[in-house]
């Protein structure tokens, strides 16, 4: 299973990408999740400590690392368009909890466009997971799904939204569409996070096809208290756990 999960800030995909990789570790499969969002903090929800995200080095910051895969440094101006990368997830993921996690980094350019030796990195990389064919793999995304080539997208199972009831958030999803049938995709599937009421639900059915909408995680209190005490969801709220099992087997499903 490879899954790309992407939406707004704040909406919850984190929560959603953690939990999901939690579940698939427990059934005893090989799980990585690529944090590809600049605000990366999907090492928490995983169960890993301040100290320890603290620490992890994103890929986009190993200047060394990028400079002998891609060729590029001080002195040459000249890189190679598909490094080497394979050995990467292996080499430099951190495991918890059955998770291997591999922390991408953000790339800061002065204009948008902008083809660095940082950004065929990330590329790279996230094109080489979609070839790990026995493991699952789960991308955190941003707002968007820039990092993604067409090759990799078409290869990718699943496209989730993460929304919340809310226009901002419905807009968001109409961008993700348009952006996923840009790289050939036309199957995009939402989840909506922080549901509080029959009157959310409806709000959202009236606004997601049926056939998009995967299911509803509900407002949760300890989901909440989880991320005021940096720990990760799954450990804190079996009822939200469930309902994102619910989606998970919907999801595998449909694969």
């Amino acid at each position: 299973m490879k899954v790309a999960i992407t939406g707004k800030g704040g909406v919850g995909k984190t929560t959603f990408a953690s939990t999901l990789c939690r579940l698939y570790a427990a059934e005893g499969r090989t799980v990585l999740a690529a944090d590809v969002d600049p605000d990366a903090n999907l090492g928490l929800a995983l169960g890993f400590s301040e100290e320890e995200v603290n620490a992890i080095v994103p890929i986009s910051k190993m200047r060394k690392l990028v400079e002998e895969r891609t060729g590029a440094n001080a002195a040459n101006k000249f890189f190679k368009l598909n490094p080497q990368v394979s050995d990467i997830p292996d080499t430099y993921a951190k495991e918890i909890n059955g998770v291997k996690l591999l922390v991408m980094g953000t790339v800061e350019t002065g204009g948008s466009g902008c083809v660095c030796p940082e950004h065929v990195m990330l590329k790279a990389i996230l094109s080489s997971l979609v070839f790990r064919k026995d493991d699952v793999v789960v991308m955190d995304m941003e707002a968007g799904l820039e990092h993604l080539g067409r090759g990799t997208a078409s290869m990718m199972d699943q496209f989730v939204v993460v929304i919340e009831p809310g226009a901002r958030s419905i807009q968001t999803y109409g961008k993700v569409k348009e952006l996923a049938a840009d790289l050939g995709i036309t199957k995009v599937r939402v989840v909506a996070n922080k549901v509080r009421s029959a009157e959310d639900e409806a709000f959202i059915r009236e606004r997601i096809p049926e056939e998009d909408l995967l299911g509803f995680i509900h407002y949760n209190a300890e989901v909440i208290d989880a991320d005021r005490n940096g720990k990760s969801p799954y450990d804190f709220s079996a009822a939200a756990v469930e309902e994102i099992r619910a989606i998970k087997a919907k999801m595998d499903a449909e694969k």
